[in-house]
């Protein structure tokens, strides 16, 4: 398909102009006009577009893109290396950060909630990033119970900060990467247990002092699943050929 007939299909389903983001979504290196096989992965890092190469990729498409709000702006190090890879092989690249987060089906927050068996049923905090609900099954015992269940389907250690309560966890808040500073929106809607990629300082305090539980379940783990169910999404409208690369990180 042509690049501007991908780029609308994105813009009429994530609509990126309803939000205020960190950088631009949408195309940010244009490479070949006509696609046909497009790779998906979290991050535009060197090694997803080395891949993307092996793989004789048209287009790139990533949650997290290579320019951000309050760059320095010069083309050297790590940005020149990214761009001479797209540039040289002619790939287009793809990025949305907040649209992709926000989505009510094939978001970060949306798929996350699937794989963990959360049911939504409402949103909080700035731009309603926060997704609101509860356990599709039985609700958990404790946030230790919780915790345990996170880390056996994402695959990765969890950091819990329990809030110093034993009680089951009935209140869902939940918010994808780095939402640590979404923690007092969670609580103010009455959640049990707030759960996100990454915690910060400020946030072990509040859970302790008031009663609910933080889950930092890793800022890479929690944004696997929106960029690929997109991806497939798209090969099934388009007849695309799709690849999710998943490029590890610890973070």
């Amino acid at each position: 398909m042509l690049r501007n007939d991908l780029l609308q299909s994105l813009d009429s389903t994530l609509q990126p102009q309803l939000f205020r983001d960190y950088g631009p979504n949408g195309l940010q290196v244009e490479g070949k006009p006509d696609i046909g096989r497009l790779v998906t992965g979290v991050t535009a890092s060197r090694a997803l577009i080395e891949a993307a190469v092996e793989a004789d990729a048209d287009a790139i498409l990533v949650h997290h893109g290579l320019f951000w709000r309050g760059q320095d702006g010069r083309v050297t190090g790590w940005m020149k290396q990214r761009l001479a890879l797209l540039l040289a092989h002619d790939i287009n690249l793809l990025a949305y950060h907040l649209p992709l987060d926000a989505h009510p089906e094939l978001g970060n927050n949306a798929q996350l909630a699937r794989r963990l068996g959360f049911e939504a049923d409402g949103r909080t905090g700035d731009q309603d990033m926060v997704f609101l609900g509860k356990p599709a099954g039985p609700e958990f015992a404790s946030a230790s119970a919780l915790a345990s269940h996170v880390e056996h389907v994402l695959q990765r250690p969890v950091t819990l900060v329990d809030g110093g309560t034993v009680r089951p966890i009935r209140r869902l808040a939940w918010c994808s990467g780095g939402a640590q500073g979404y923690f007092e929106a969670a609580i103010a809607a009455g959640a049990d247990a707030f759960l996100t990629g990454e915690l910060s300082e400020p946030q072990a305090h509040y859970a302790r002092e008031c009663g609910v539980a933080f889950l930092a379940c890793g800022h890479h783990a929690t944004e696997r699943y929106g960029v690929s169910a997109l991806g497939e999404e798209l090969a099934r409208r388009h007849g695309l050929v799709h690849t999710f690369i998943d490029i590890d990180n610890p973070a």
